[in-house]
């Protein structure tokens, strides 16, 4: 019995690799047919391989032990091909690197089923003799996550090529001569910019985040950050009742405010880079003196202790100086006077709490998002609303106005970003790719690049195509440097993460190493190993370089298979 699931195992992991080799050799390949164009990774194929060696398992059983239920199954998946055939009709594979292109008809799709019929028999009979009180789909899993595992899938991985712009740019990536490769590719890239211009400044190749340093000195979560306009100093705001702030350019610590009687939610500095104002828990909002350091006011309203009667979820001061603004669980806005704290008016209209307030550079229009779904903008010279959008399916987390007025952009739990024009009102595009609610964005100071973030990754964006260029391994709050060239976001356990924009002649694997293994996989250190297993494979499906079009995606992929050897390497002690 053992024997013989050793000898089934063998077949379907044999089946794999050999996936892996068709796919590293035949590069690029895709569906064509009535329902459009689609695209086939390398994963796929070798999910192929692991069925074709699962049916010549299946086979082989079938001849040995002369087992009818064999052809049964055959016969069941031959209906199902030629039934599948007749729904979606005529297909065809292509493979551009290899000059392949053949049609599909009903008959080879019958056979297909055939096969995974037999595959299917090859599973159980796999299952039956390991004693494994496990499902196909469970053993089959199990089955890829070992191949997933093997060196030489990890080289077919590295070694996989970039197609740009129809051209075939593949290249062999040996572990230690990425660098040299790299420089190759960006050498082509430079002398194909007259032109294919477009293409490479939409795509950012030439350039890379790298987490340049990590914060520590909240005890609890971070929940707002902000950023001088002169760029110096970084302030951050925590569950553990304190705001600190940080010498961005050395990243050290240098005070902290602390008086808060609950947990910090938002945070704004005001224009002039003088003043911090804070909202928080207890329902106050507070303002500091960053050059004195000293506390300077608590807003309150009529005869009432506190600011609002519910979370203050988000502060913004409007950009010239005049008002504050402030979104409250308690479902309105309240506009304060920047200098003087007092209260001018209240804004009604959200059926539930506002998360989000944000201020257009002219100060002339207000935004604000709420649990209710709904985005209102308000006219800042006579309060009056203006427009309300509700595409939004869920709570709207953040609401941002991009540098140049023109763009408001929205974050929502439903998982979307959303982009309007503020001129014409209109829906310019819905970006996808966050698994989890979107909870923070932020826009660079030259528009073109959007971070989104939620509590596990933060994706970087080109606003003007809707490209997603680069995924990060980190979490909300997120802001940019107003050069543009650093972007600080959220961290696991209360830590800050501070990324930069590198060259990819500066990228060195080395270098990178310098962080601890738990970083670059997006974990705790204490994290289970099948959690860490689950996170390094969700890493690599995202870096795959047949499926990460982002130039430095080979290298992402090495950083993050050295890590997870790092990991592995510590469970021996």
């Amino acid at each position: 019995m053992i024997q013989n699931s050793k000898t089934g195992a063998a077949f379907i992991a044999g089946g794999s690799l050999a996936g892996a080799g068709v796919s590293a050799t035949v590069g690029g390949m895709g569906l064509a047919g009535g329902f459009g164009a689609v695209g086939i990774g390398t994963a796929p194929v070798v999910g192929a391989g692991a069925v074709a060696g699962a049916a010549v398992y299946g086979a082989f059983k079938a001849v040995a032990v002369g087992d009818a239920a064999a052809f049964g199954a055959m016969g069941i998946g031959a209906v199902g091909g030629a039934g599948f055939s007749s729904v979606v009709g005529g297909m065809g594979i292509v493979a551009p690197k290899i000059g392949l292109a053949f049609g599909i008809g009903t008959v080879p799709m019958a056979s297909v089923g055939a096969v995974i019929g037999l595959a299917a028999y090859g599973f159980a009979k796999l299952l039956d003799e390991s004693e494994v009180k496990e499902t196909s789909a469970q053993l089959f899993e199990r089955m890829e996550e070992k191949v997933l595992q093997m060196d030489y899938y990890n080289a077919a991985v590295i070694e996989l090529g970039l197609f740009l712009s129809g051209e075939d740019l593949s290249q062999k990536f040996a572990a230690l001569e990425v660098e040299d490769e790299l420089q190759a590719l960006k050498a082509e890239f430079a002398s194909a910019k007259t032109e294919q211009e477009t293409v490479t400044s939409n795509l950012q190749l030439p350039e890379t985040w790298k987490c340049v340093k990590t914060l520590k000195g909240h005890t609890a979560r971070v929940n707002a950050i902000a950023i001088t306009p002169d760029g110096n100093t970084l302030v951050s705001g925590s569950n553990d009742r304190q705001i600190n702030l940080w010498n961005l350019k050395t990243g050290k610590w240098f005070h902290c405010f602390s008086g808060q009687a609950e947990a910090v939610l938002s945070l704004a500095i005001s224009t002039d880079g003088k003043q911090i104002a804070s909202g928080c828990i207890d329902r106050k909002i507070s303002t500091w003196q960053i050059d004195k350091k000293q506390f300077l006011r608590t807003f309150f309203y009529s005869n009432s202790p506190y600011s609002h009667n519910g979370f203050v979820n988000s502060v913004v001061f409007s950009p010239d100086g005049r008002f504050l603004a402030s979104g409250s669980a308690d479902k309105t806005i309240k506009i304060w006077g920047g200098y003087t704290g007092n209260l001018k008016l209240a804004l009604s209209g959200h059926t539930d709490a506002v998360l989000s307030v944000a201020i257009s550079p002219d100060s002339k229009i207000l935004a604000s998002g709420s649990v209710d779904k709904t985005i209102r903008l308000w006219d800042c010279t006579t309060w009056k609303p203006l427009e309300i959008f509700t595409q939004h399916l869920a709570a709207i987390n953040i609401v941002v106005i991009s540098p140049d007025g023109h763009t408001l952009i929205s974050g929502s739990t439903d998982t979307t970003i959303k982009l309007w024009n503020l001129y014409t009102k209109e829906l310019v595009c819905t970006l996808t790719g966050h698994s989890e609610a979107v909870l923070s964005v932020a826009v660079s100071p030259d528009g073109t690049i959007l971070a989104s973030s939620s509590h596990s990754t933060i994706k970087l964006w080109h606003i003007p195509t809707g490209n997603l260029i680069h995924t990060l391994a980190g979490c909300r709050p997120v802001a940019f440097t107003p050069d543009g060239k650093m972007l600080v976001s959220g961290g696991n356990g209360g830590t800050i993460k501070i990324w930069s924009l590198q060259g990819l002649n500066q990228l060195n694997l080395d270098s990178l190493l310098h962080q601890e293994w738990w970083e670059v996989l997006g974990v705790d250190p204490t994290t289970q190993p099948q959690d860490v297993k689950l996170a390094y494979f969700r890493l690599a499906r995202q870096y795959h370089p047949d499926i990460n079009r982002y130039a430095s995606a080979k290298a992402s992929m090495q950083l993050i298979n050295k890590a997870y050897q790092q990991f592995q390497a510590q469970l021996k002690f």
